[in-house]
């Protein structure tokens, strides 16, 4: 047996296998007994606990059992050990990048922003493009116009980014740069505002994959051991890519936009793949479909008019994808083993979603589900449908919600009726929408507000210890047989209070069995 105060093995990204580590005198789970946990080959092998009553239960994998000779042993001092974290929903690139970018988020009017983007554009090179991100311009008093930055940029291309990921808005400048000199207003919605960001994209490979492999190492500090991306992009490729060149620190779901469908069913690639070459740390994630917009930009597809939008086009939202199409790419994906993920955050947006699941017969998942009929919400666990929900939204849109949902909002982000329908939870952030921390989202979740507000819709809260199990795909304590992907935390997060739920002091975390973030 070997004890080390220093290093208990190879971190991810240095070479050689991962040796055999027993985490002792660690508390197995929230609320949980002490006990010990071994880890060898990448996976846990054995769980040992206190029963309470002076003897110890053991859970082993095969004949791993116990604390083994030559085992780095790790005394974690009454920490708690947790499976290991994960973000069903991020837009890694797009996080990882507006790290780097001016963060509009907290400016209440376009006049405002235009201002920010003046002081901003002072300190760089001359023509560079400024770019920004994060303005929520659902309760702004005046309107986003290419006027406002041109008065403060007339000769620099400056875009910027909506915090839903729905909007951009951009100067004349920026506009002739991806063929669109002639439009209106500058302020782009949905499919034209993802088509002008595709255009714009200014960072090199090599530096975009330095930002995210930085995003990597921060997510893992708060106990991230994977997540599913959701980048408007061949992930597949771009996560090969990075697998490639260097060990991750997180596993990954790479998803599938309908661009990349019928190659990736040329390659005979189907959802849970491990892709050739990632170290089986990258494999194919989902078939991403949209069905709505979003609230912020009054383009989520809902049963009643928006306040102030009766009588147009726009009133109920935007329908992304007409229905027939919708069952066409999912039949096409379920039928070659690829799962449908369909955007979803309008009440009549989440009801043609589940219609097509049950037209085209197949499971999947619906992202973000924020806003359903209360008929609707048993049907997902009905059709074994996953609710792949980003509880941070909750209190950063309440304001948002009351304004343009006034009078549904008690059917808002309703993640209590969807656990008490049975109905699956997965939690993620959406990031950059929301940060890359799913501490913030289970704070959220359990206490429904994230200020000194009273709590929004408290009939909707959820247990800590759901909340728990809806960020780490469903594991509630660590268990024998299962991947070693572990987080360690400083507090038991069942007696943790909100802030400290928010912050909570993540010690170390192991994605695979290598230590990903940590002191060791």
């Amino acid at each position: 047996m070997t004890s080390l105060d220093g290093m208990p093995g190879p971190r991810a990204g240095e070479p050689g296998d991962p040796p055999a580590v027993t985490l002792a005198r660690v508390r197995i789970g929230p609320g949980g007994p002490l006990g010990s946990v071994r880890v060898a080959g990448g996976r846990i092998v054995a769980v040992m606990a206190e029963d309470g009553r002076g003897g110890v239960t053991e859970e082993a994998a095969g004949n791993s059992a116990g604390e083994a000779a030559g085992d780095v042993v790790v005394d974690l001092g009454g920490r708690t050990v947790l499976p290991g974290l994960w973000d069903a929903h991020v837009h890694m690139a797009q996080w990882a990048g507006n790290r780097h970018r001016l963060d509009l988020s907290g400016i209440g009017s376009a006049r405002a922003v235009a201002e920010a983007v003046r002081r901003h554009a002072t300190g760089l090179p001359a023509g560079e493009m400024l770019t920004g991100h994060s303005f929520r311009d659902g309760l702004w008093s005046d309107t986003p116009h290419r006027s406002l930055l041109d008065a403060v940029c007339p000769d620099r291309p400056v875009a910027l980014v909506g915090a839903d990921l729905h909007a951009a808005w951009l100067n004349s400048a920026a506009l002739a740069r991806v063929g669109r000199g002639g439009h209106p207003t500058g302020l782009l919605r949905e499919h034209e505002c993802f088509e002008v960001l595709d255009a714009l994209t200014e960072a090199p490979a090599e530096v975009l994959d330095r930002w995210v492999a930085e995003a990597c190492r921060d997510a893992a500090a708060r106990g991230v051991t994977g997540i599913v991306d959701f980048h408007f992009a061949d992930n597949v490729t771009d996560w090969s890519r990075r697998a490639a060149a260097a060990p991750l620190a997180v596993r990954v779901r790479a998803a599938v936009y309908p661009a990349q469908l019928e190659e990736v069913i040329e390659r005979g690639l189907r959802t849970g793949d491990v892709l050739p070459g990632t170290g089986g740390m990258v494999r194919v994630g989902p078939l991403k479909v949209f069905t709505d917009g979003s609230l912020n930009t009054r383009t989520a597809l809902c049963r009643d008019p928006y306040p102030g939008l009766e009588g147009t086009p726009e009133a109920y939202g935007v329908q992304e994808t007409p229905r027939e199409e919708l069952v066409r790419l999912m039949r096409r994906a379920a039928a070659h083993g690829l799962e449908p993920a369909v955007h979803a955050i309008g009440d009549r947006a989440n009801t043609l979603a589940l219609d097509a699941f049950e037209a085209v017969g197949c499971r999947g998942r619906i992202e973000h589900a924020q806003l359903l009929t209360a008929a609707d919400v048993p049907r997902f666990a009905e059709l074994g449908i996953t609710a792949s929900v980003q509880p941070a939204h909750a209190p950063d849109d309440r304001d948002v919600a009351d304004r343009h949902w006034a009078g549904r909002t008690g059917r808002a982000f309703a993640y209590a009726d969807l656990l008490a329908a049975g109905v699956r939870l997965e939690f993620g952030s959406d990031a950059p929408v929301a940060p890359l921390d799913p501490w913030l989202g289970i704070a959220a979740a359990v206490s429904r507000t994230a200020d000194e507000r009273p709590a929004w819709h408290p009939e909707q809260r959820l247990p800590v210890g759901a909340a728990l199990a809806a960020s780490a795909l469903g594991r509630s304590r660590p268990r024998a047989g299962a991947p070693a992907d572990l987080v360690i935390v400083d507090a038991d997060p069942l007696e943790a209070d909100a802030p400290t739920l928010r912050e909570m002091p993540v010690h170390a975390t192991m994605a695979a069995g290598r230590w990903t973030h940590g002191p060791f």
